[in-house]
This record gives structure tokens, sequence and C-alpha cells, in this order.
């Protein structure tokens, strides 16, 4: 497979039907601007869904890719190393961030492991039959994957796209479940924008002391002289310093762009593999909104080069996309507005008919005013033999 390829299939969101919504915006009640950056989001799934008045977001689902990466045993992360299944028990149980949002919002939530390193039985069938591999190498000093196994990966990432978008989820929150995955993530961003591993090197979703982050950058640093030399293959760069989940979530991305259905991403994971597809397809950024500002430095820096601007910016750390799911609601509400509020009426004092009439009356009012005015000029100019600056005078005061 050649990722270039995708670069033909994508197309950008309608610019005609955006136009039209920026008009349709244009003669709503309420003023252009008013409602800040909504408009521009209303505007944007307009021509994401090719219509006007744009549709509500009625299924929207969370989907996210759970595997755990070698690098974490040199003890780079907050969580053990190989402990990710913990955190997909988590969610299937209802008892984590993400899925406590998701109830609340009443969406569904996809879990897909792509590299989780536990036995298979600990977890339902439908969450671990996708697996690629068991855990991912240690991209220090050995490849994540296989050149086998990451167009695997890539190709389970295009295939759940397709089921979603046959299934007709209309929005997807983009997250990933991972141990050890922003170590990956951050050489993949440091190696695309041409930076130093103290650049990108943050504390992860779940906190590193100094010293961590002091072997973190040293990981980072040693897998980006493993990266610089295949920096020209995006394949060849995700199975040398990526993971199966990273892969998955391209493929996911790509295709989901392909589709026509748009993603908003979370951390900097889904940074990291946005980068990469934009490596592929300069047009799949158009079908993607950046959730949140997850404080990592490299996530910073990926969508500064997409020209993604996040929606929230709450200091939301934990990950597993949660920080992308709270800005459902404002994706939604922006829908609604853009759907729902009425255009200006005749009986709403801002209309053409309005103004005439009132024009109109005005000018009746204006002319017999003045009428007066030159009246009450010329009686006392011919009593005063002043006429010129009296009826001077008496016109100001008229008008």
């Amino acid at each position: 497979m050649n990722l270039d390829d995708f670069s033909d299939l994508i197309q950008r969101p309608d610019g005609g039907i955006r136009r039209d919504a920026e008009e349709r915006r244009e003669r709503l009640s309420v003023r252009p601007g008013a409602l800040g950056r909504l408009d521009e989001l209303g505007e944007w799934l307009s021509a994401a869904q090719g219509r006007v008045p744009v549709r509500p977001v009625e299924q929207p689902k969370v989907v996210l890719f759970a595997a755990d990466h070698g690098v974490a045993t040199l003890d780079v992360s907050g969580r053990a190393a190989g402990s990710a299944h913990t955190l997909v028990r988590a969610v299937l149980d209802g008892a984590s961030p993400v899925a406590v949002l998701a109830r609340a919002q009443r969406v569904p939530v996809r879990v897909v492991d792509a590299g989780l390193d536990c036995d298979p039985g600990l977890l339902p069938a439908e969450v671990t039959r996708h697996r690629v591999r068991r855990g991912s190498g240690r991209i220090d000093i050995e490849d994540a994957l296989t050149s086998e196994e990451a167009l695997a990966a890539l190709e389970l990432g295009i295939a759940i796209a397709d089921e979603e978008a046959d299934s007709g989820t209309d929005l997807v929150v983009l997250g990933d479940l991972s141990v050890g995955g922003t170590t990956p993530a951050s050489t993949l961003i440091a190696a695309l924008c041409g930076t130093d591993a103290s650049v990108v090197t943050g504390r992860g979703g779940a906190g590193i002391d100094d010293l961590a982050w002091m072997r973190k950058c040293a990981a980072i640093r040693d897998a980006l002289r493993r990266a610089r030399p295949v920096l020209g293959d995006q394949l060849a760069l995700l199975s040398t310093v990526g993971g199966a989940d990273l892969a998955a979530m391209t493929g996911f991305l790509l295709q989901a762009s392909v589709r026509r259905m748009p993603v908003v991403l979370d951390g900097v994971v889904g940074a990291a593999c946005a980068l990469v597809a934009q490596r592929s397809a300069f047009r799949a950024p158009d079908w993607w909104l950046a959730g949140q500002v997850s404080g990592e430095p490299a996530q910073a820096k990926a969508l500064d080069r997409m020209a993604l601007e996040p929606l929230l910016d709450h200091g939301v750390t934990v990950g597993e996309g949660a920080g992308a799911l709270l800005a459902l609601p404002l994706v939604r509400a922006a829908a609604a507005l853009a759907a729902e509020l009425p255009e200006k009426t005749a009986d709403a004092g801002g209309t053409e008919d309005g103004v005439e009439d009132g024009a109109e009356d005005g000018a009746d009012g204006e002319s017999a005013g003045n009428a007066e005015a030159t009246g009450a000029s010329a009686d006392t100019g011919a009593a005063t033999g002043t006429g010129a600056s009296a009826g001077t005078g008496a016109s100001a005061d008229a008008r």
C-alpha cells in the first residue's frame, strides 16, 4: 500500500456549500459574530455534510485504539509497562473519565485492541479480535513493528473507519488507551517537524517526575536517530518508531477523510497520527477538529503545523479521548444554532420594508419642520429687519 494514494482520494469539504452557509448566517436574527467560533463550526459542519442548513450531530461515537509500547519498560510513563488493559477494563466497566462523560452525553464508546500486551482472555472478544501483535518494540533500540504488522495495523484503521461510516456514525471522537504511547507520538512529531527531543518531550497523561522526564527525553532522542533515515516513507516511519495503535489511527484518519466523516482529535497521540496522515494527503486535516489542548508540547507543535486551533483549553490531561469528548457539546451546539435560529423577518425592525417606511415618515416630518422654520424666519425678518440671521436661528431650533 502506498499512503500517497490517499492524496487523490480525499477531497476538501464543499467550498460552495460553505459559502452558502456563510450567506445564510448573514440572514439569521442574531448578528454575525455574536456567537463567536460557533459560527465557524456550524459553517464547517455544513461543508462537511454537504448541505445547508446543517443537520444536527445525531450519531457521534467515541473510538479508542488501545496498545502497549515496549519503550514503557524504560520507566518513561506514570503507569507500569504492559498495563494498558487495565485502562480498557475501566472504560468497559464505565469507571473511567471518558466512560462517565460518554454516558452523560449518551454517546457510545468503541474500544479496538490494536496491540495490547495481555492475555486476550482478559477482555471481550469484540475488543481483542483485531489485535495486530502483542505490544510494540522498544523504539529506542528496535523497530516498533515489522513492515507487515504496520501494514496490517494501517488496514485495521481503514476497516474500522469504513465500519463506522457504513453504520451511520456522523462524527467520531478519536482517542487512545495506551501505556508509553506519548513517547513514540512525540518522536513522530519531532521527526516530521525537524526539531529536537527536548522540545517535544512532555510529562504524559499520567504525569512523571524529572528523572522519568530525562529518561523519556533520552529515549526520544535515540528513537529520532532511527527515524530520520525513513522520513520519506510514512509506513516505514510508523513501523520504525510508531506502534500498532498509531498506525491504526493513521489509517482511520485517512479513511475517515475519504468517507467524509468528521473527526475530533484528542491529545498528542492523535495529533501525531494526524501529522503522519497529513504528509500523505494534504487535504485530510480539513476533516478534523482539534478538541482540546492537552498540555503536551509535541501536540502544540503538531497542531500548529496543521493549522488546527483547539476548541478547548481546560487543562485536561487524562487522555482516553476525554478532552475531545468535552468539546462535542460545543460542536453539537454550533450545529443546532446554525440549523434552528430563524432568519430575519419583516417584523424584526431591520428589514427593507421597515427601513423604507421609517425613512418616508422621517422625510415627511423633516419637510414639515423646515416649512415651519422658513415661515418663522420670514415673520421675524419682517419685524426686525434682520431676516437672514433670525431665520437661521429659527431654522436651527426647528431642527
